[in-house]
C-alpha cells in the first residue's frame, strides 16, 4: 500500500465518519419513520465501510509481513 492508497483510505474513513454521524443526527430528529430507518441505515452503512477500511489496512499490512517473512526466510 503506497502512501497516496493511505492517504484516500484517511480520507474516505474521515468522509464515513462524517456521514455515520449525520446519519445518527437524522434519526434521532426524524419526525416520521422513513427519516429514521434512513438515518440509521446511513450511520450503518457508514459503520460496515469503516470496519472494511480497517480490515484491508491490516490484512494489506500482515500480507506485507509475510511476503517479508517469506523472502528472508
Amino acid at each position: 500500500m503506497n502512501d497516496e492508497e493511505k492517504f484516500s483510505a484517511l480520507v474516505i474513513g474521515a468522509l464515513m465518519a462524517v456521514f455515520a454521524l449525520i446519519g445518527l443526527m437524522l434519526a434521532s430528529h426524524a419526525l416520521d419513520v422513513e427519516m429514521s430507518i434512513f438515518g440509521w441505515s446511513l450511520a450503518a452503512f457508514a459503520l460496515v465501510f469503516l470496519f472494511g477500511l480497517i480490515r484491508r489496512h491490516f490484512d494489506q499490512e500482515a500480507a506485507a509481513k509475510n511476503e517479508e517473512v517469506r523472502r528472508h526466510g
